[in-house]
């Protein structure tokens, strides 16, 4: 497949790369301005200056949309209607508005959209996701609360030091691929917004039962990650002593030993690549642009109660095919009950324009039906997880 690149993002890069490296797809050109070095790492695409020559070229079947934050949201808006799947980076925009219109779009095309979401596909929170049970099963029984503590070096929001754009909360996708949706979001900064390199504070509830609590610490002197699952009978831990790219250990305790699992270092993009292949062939695929939605509406919930100083409840809307029907029904209705209110006025010296009421409220009833009439989408597959790698060590409890 030949895809374009447009912008210059880190994580568009990334992709690229692997992409071209799986040999099975090749840049055909990107409007970045690399080092001949990258180029050669892309595969030397052609350099243009003006997104619509790549969406021009009917050899192009994909575009990876890497622009910066202010021009992201009309890249891919451009991109979707130019008809041809799209990977898009996170976040989409600041604002859910451009994920909904998307998923429209998408709806409308047929193509694949697709997030870039590659935290929460690492082998290890796959593992961690089987001790989460709402049973009293397992080796921490029923689940109960999950920590998750982000150190880095630089910032840890993203877009946190640009101007005039609103930082993201990274680390949504690790706790709905561990706990589900999430019912309750809570955020505390110093202020009534996050600042660059001080720290900031999540918590919140899954709706499915189970609490959690989020620390995220910038300008530390190295980067280091821990998840803990605490469930009635006991807890398993998580840790990157490294930051995410490194090694990881899985730690618990089962049959009265303390057991670890071993993760070596790990590269999310071959495993992406994979994940964009699968949406494009029609099979199930970890990721969703639903995925990218709720990940939008999370950050506004955190930003909300930062502001607001309170809990701020989500109330999740479906981006589909079936919404989008509602919304435009409701919009026709209302058009429609205003021009009946008007024809009932003008009837008063023109009885003829009363008799156009009925046709109308016909033709509104013929619409409510083409929903039955024309067969829907079939709704995309759920997120699949990964099978964990890893090897198992069993060390007695007593060492």
């Amino acid at each position: 497949m030949r895809f374009g690149l447009l912008g210059e993002h880190p994580d568009g890069v990334d992709l690229a790369a692997a992409l071209v490296d799986s040999g099975r797809h090749s840049l055909a050109a990107t409007t970045g301005v690399f080092s001949s070095a990258i180029m050669a790492r892309l595969g030397n695409p052609a350099r243009v200056s003006d997104v619509e020559e790549i969406l021009a070229d009917e050899a192009v079947e994909a575009v990876l949309v890497a622009g910066t934050p202010g021009v992201r949201p009309a890249l891919l808006r451009r991109s979707l209607q130019s008809e041809r799947h799209v990977v898009c980076v996170h976040p989409a925009d600041e604002k859910t508005d451009i994920a909904y219109e998307a998923a429209m779009l998408q709806q409308d095309t047929g193509y694949v959209l697709f997030p870039l979401l590659p935290e929460g596909l690492h082998p290890g929170i796959a593992r961690l996701s089987g001790f989460l049970t709402r049973q009293d099963i397992g080796p921490i029984g029923s689940f109960r609360l999950l920590t998750y503590d982000r150190h880095a070096t630089g910032e840890v929001l993203d877009s946190i030091a640009e101007e005039g754009v609103a930082p993201a909360f990274p680390g949504w996708d690790i706790l709905r691929r561990l706990g589900g949706e999430l019912a309750e979001v809570s955020s505390f900064a110093d202020g009534e917004e996050p600042v660059a390199g001080l720290p900031v504070l999540l918590a919140g509830r899954f709706e499915a039962g189970g609490l959690f609590q989020v620390t995220l610490v910038p300008g530390q002197p190295a980067s280091y990650w821990r998840l803990v699952v605490i469930g009635t009978r006991g807890q398993a831990t998580l840790t990157w002593p490294q930051g995410w790219n490194g090694p990881a250990f899985l730690n618990w305790r089962e049959g009265g030993q303390d057991r670890e699992e071993y993760f070596e270092r790990y590269d999310p993009w071959p495993t992406l690549v994979e994940a964009f292949e699968c949406a494009v062939s029609k099979r199930p695929s970890p990721l969703r642009w639903q995925d990218e939605v709720r990940m939008l509406e999370l950050d506004g919930a955190a930003r909300r109660s930062t502001e607001r100083r309170r809990v701020d409840l989500m109330d999740y809307q479906e981006a589909n095919e079936q919404v989008g029907f509602k919304g435009t029904m409701t919009l026709l209705g209302c058009g429609m009950l205003w021009g009946v209110i008007v024809i009932l006025v003008l009837s008063r010296w023109y009885p003829w324009t009363g008799w156009l009421i009925l046709p109308l409220l016909l033709a509104f009833m013929l619409l409510q039906f083409l929903r039955y009439l024309i067969p829907a989408k079939p709704d995309e597959p759920p997120p699949v997880r990964g099978k964990p790698a890893g090897s198992e060590i069993a060390r007695d409890g007593e060492q």
